[in-house]
């Protein structure tokens, strides 16, 4: 398997057609690709490629991520997608080993999130992990701030300053995703 990083107007029609199939969203199935590309245009798409130049597995990192916490804003690359065509293969174990190198080489400070029942895969993974903070993280839905669906942050590559800000996290100090 070959790692590969593309922007998302360097993704074939077939790339961007197999992204969609594999994250399997019904909102985006219909998606036209000049839309995708302007709907991820703050994104790139990591993967590793098979000999045959299929996609394997991919995730995606956003950069256009911004918490507030205590009336500051801070930006983080988000690392999201995670999905494989063949599970139980090791390959996201691969991707995530890849991208943790790569966010720290360009000293992207990167998180994620995950569901409880993912812990065990991402421990596997070496991923630092923040149990049950992800639900003090609060979105706008209409004009109500709600918790996050997810369980935990997923530390890709962070300062300490901003590891022990996330970790400070609750539901008396919440964050707040600025969109």
């Amino acid at each position: 398997m070959k790692y590969q990083i593309k922007k998302p107007e360097e993704l074939t029609e077939n790339e961007i057609k197999i992204i969609l199939n594999l994250w399997d969203i019904s909102e985006w199935d219909s998606m036209e690709p000049s839309y995708f590309c302007s709907f991820f245009k703050d994104s790139e798409f990591h993967f590793l490629i098979d000999s045959e130049g299929k996609i394997g597995v991919l995730m995606r990192l956003n950069f256009d991520f911004i918490l507030e916490i205590s009336n500051k804003k801070y930006h983080f690359s988000e690392a999201v997608g995670l999905v494989s065509a063949q599970e139980k293969k090791g390959y996201g174990k691969e991707l995530i080993k890849y991208i943790i190198d790569n966010v720290i080489e360009r000293n992207l400070e990167s998180i994620g999130f995950c569901l409880s029942e993912l812990r065990p895969f991402y421990d596997k993974c070496n991923i630092n992990i923040l149990h049950d903070k992800a639900k003090a993280i609060k979105e706008k839905s209409g004009s109500e701030w709600i918790p996050s669906d997810d369980d935990d942050i997923l530390i890709f590559h962070l300062s300490d300053e901003k590891k022990e800000l996330l970790n400070q996290l609750s539901s008396e100090n919440n964050a707040y995703l600025i969109q």
